[in-house]
């Protein structure tokens, strides 16, 4: 891939807050920091006007906790057009952590994430997404 210099001009605290964010991240120099903030708004823009995303699902549950297994996999039927693959782990004894690596339009990765995580014994969920540009 071809790389293109340029200049950008910056207020100076505008331009200190990139160089803090850059240590946070360990970007190696500026460039690299003002890439990831530019493929961060890309995919903010491709999930807010609806387009094709890849994404991940990441669940926590108690496994005892009646009917949340059978009704993790019910949804999940209804989403098989989005659902690349699925990985089920054992923390211990009672807790399970699910990760659903998912493709397909925002809103509907979205309605996807806010069922499972509204199910009864979900102890935590977020859904995270990415551009597939």
């Amino acid at each position: 891939m071809k790389v293109r210099r340029f200049g950008v001009s910056l207020e100076e605290d505008l331009l200190e807050k990139l160089d803090r964010l850059s240590a946070r991240h360990k970007f190696p120099n500026r460039s690299q920091a003002i890439r990831f903030l530019i493929r961060s708004a890309l995919v903010e823009e491709a999930r807010s006007e609806d387009r094709e995303v890849a994404g991940v699902i990441v669940i926590i549950y108690d496994h005892h906790k009646r009917g949340v297994v059978n009704r993790l996999l019910d949804i999940q039927h209804d989403y098989t057009d989005n659902i690349v693959s699925s990985q089920h782990i054992h923390l211990d004894h009672s807790n399970c952590l699910e990760t659903i690596v998912l493709k397909g339009r925002a809103s509907r990765l979205q309605r996807l994430a806010d069922r499972l995580m509204a199910i009864k014994g979900i102890k935590h969920g977020r859904l995270v997404v990415s551009g597939t540009e």
